[in-house]
């Protein structure tokens, strides 16, 4: 396996250079064969088992890797830090994949670094295996995330909540670059390393704004902004909560990154939350939009300088893109939601006949994945049309009479296609998580992980995660797993 790393070109002011701490016992507990083969490694990297563990737990550098701690900064349930950085990860490099997209490949629980504060820089297999079965389902659902390519098991013992094994996962990313990284410099008011920030991530993201000259870091924002609008409402339509969406956990690239106290939702309401430290639920479901839009705002903020000499004349010109972000968020998230009920074409009149039907499952209380579902489903069914027709009333025969005038698509196929029959239910994960703590071994991840990987199709795989829990995932809660 050969890696680069373009990143260190930046300047040591970017990073800094660390090796991973060693682990007493490294061995492998999930390996991602799939993205093993994405990655062309199952011909660049002839190890056996254990010395594959020697590497992907650091106690093993490959020749050429210079692992490095990326800075950044970030701000935190809307207080801004000036320092975080990787504080227990170490980024080894970069590969090339089979599309010829370059990927970063990290190391997460590998030890301290200089960023680490009062951390211990490791991490525990419990968050490890809900990180690598979480981004694996994101992936599988079409939605842009990071992946996992490995869990090594250390032999040690991390302490949290309660004592735990401990872990290191193996992260790929499109990049490791984070509207915290620009926060950093920014608030430095190193302009000079803003701008070679700026112009890495155009190379490496952007390349058409190559040749735009200095407009090219207001064309660089907007796209930022549209990824992030189009990931929100990837993670709306599939019932997704982030849980911690501070700008050091908002990707430039447009991916979903850091899956600690993250959750699916179950019943509808647009005020669910699950993590234990969003006390206040600023990230609640209901609120990621308006969260991706502050978090925007923050980016703009940081590039100002850039965008123009003239600050007033740059606030200008930032809030001018910014004042989009609410119509191209509407307008993305209501062609979503009509192809979660079978409208390919949506008309002005769809939007009452969409929020009338979340409405209703906030009232009566539907699970929103099933609800959907069954949506789809009552279609073909007529025991399931009856089930339904009698939880939704009036809407329902109004949303049959609006169906049967598409011609553009077949509303049922639509709706297969975007509405998943199987999704990474909380207690499933824990159930998972818990049997693969009590046995030492990978089993019920890996039963759990075939099942998401087919998310819209039915089958005898996926049959016993589609239950909802009795108890509505009432009190449940999620952990930072630092």
């Amino acid at each position: 396996m050969k890696l680069s790393n373009s990143y260190e070109r930046l300047g040591d002011i970017f990073y800094e250079t660390v090796l991973p701490e060693p682990v007493k016992d490294p061995n492998t507990f999930l390996w991602n064969r799939k993205l093993a083969e994405e990655l062309l490694l199952s011909d660049s990297l002839d190890l056996s088992e254990k010395a594959m563990a020697q590497v992907f737990s650091g106690n093993t550098i490959l020749s050429g890797t210079e692992p490095i701690a990326l800075a950044y900064a970030g701000h935190q349930f809307g207080n801004f830090v000036p320092q975080l950085g990787d504080g227990r990860a170490h980024l080894l490099g970069e590969i090339t994949d089979q599309f010829g997209q370059r990927k970063d490949v990290q190391l997460k629980g590998s030890g301290r670094t200089s960023f680490s504060r009062n951390g211990d820089g490791r991490y525990a297999l419990g968050p490890a295996i809900r990180e690598y079965i979480m981004s694996e389902a994101m992936d599988a659902l079409g939605i842009p995330t990071t992946r996992s390519l490995v869990v090594i098991t250390t032999g040690e013992t991390v302490y949290r909540e309660v004592p735990q094994p401990g872990a290191v996962l193996t992260r790929v990313a499109a990049s490791h670059l984070r509207v915290g990284t620009f926060e950093y410099f920014a608030a430095r008011q190193n302009h000079q390393a803003l701008e070679r920030l700026c112009d890495y991530a155009i190379n490496r993201h952007y390349p058409d704004l190559q040749g735009c000259g200095e407009e090219r870091f207001i064309l660089f924002f907007e796209k930022v902004m549209k990824r992030q609008i189009a990931l929100v409402v990837e993670w709306m339509r599939v019932g997704f909560i982030h849980g911690v969406m501070n700008t050091d956990n908002t990707a430039i690239s447009g991916e979903t990154i850091d899956y600690g106290p993250c959750a699916m939702m179950g019943v509808y309401s647009p005020n669910t939350v699950f993590s234990s430290i969003d006390r206040h639920g600023r990230y609640a479901f209901g609120n990621q939009p308006a969260i991706a839009q502050w978090n925007m705002v923050r980016f703009a903020e940081t590039l100002l300088p850039l965008i123009d000499k003239n600050e007033k004349v740059a606030v200008d010109i930032a809030r001018s893109y910014l004042d989009t972000f609410s119509g191209l968020f509407k307008e993305q998230y209501l062609k979503m939601m009509s192809r979660k009920i079978g409208i390919a074409e949506l008309l002005p009149s769809d939007h009452q006949l969409i929020f009338r039907l979340l409405d209703l499952m906030e009232q009566k209380q539907l699970d929103y994945t099933h609800t959907f579902d069954r949506l789809t489903r009552s279609i073909s069914s007529e025991a399931t049309e009856k089930q339904i027709r009698e939880e939704l009333g009036d809407w329902y025969a109004e949303w049959l009479l609006r169906i049967g005038h598409v011609v553009d698509a077949e509303p049922q196929a639509l709706m297969r296609r975007t509405n998943p029959v199987v999704i990474p239910r909380n207690y499933h994960m824990e159930r998972v998580i818990q049997a693969c703590l009590e046995s030492g071994e990978s089993t019920a991840a890996e039963a759990f992980l075939d099942a998401l990987l087919s998310p819209y199709a039915t089958s005898s795989k996926t049959r016993q995660y589609q239950h909802v829990p009795a108890d509505a995932d009432i009190g449940y809660q999620t952990f930072c797993g630092t």
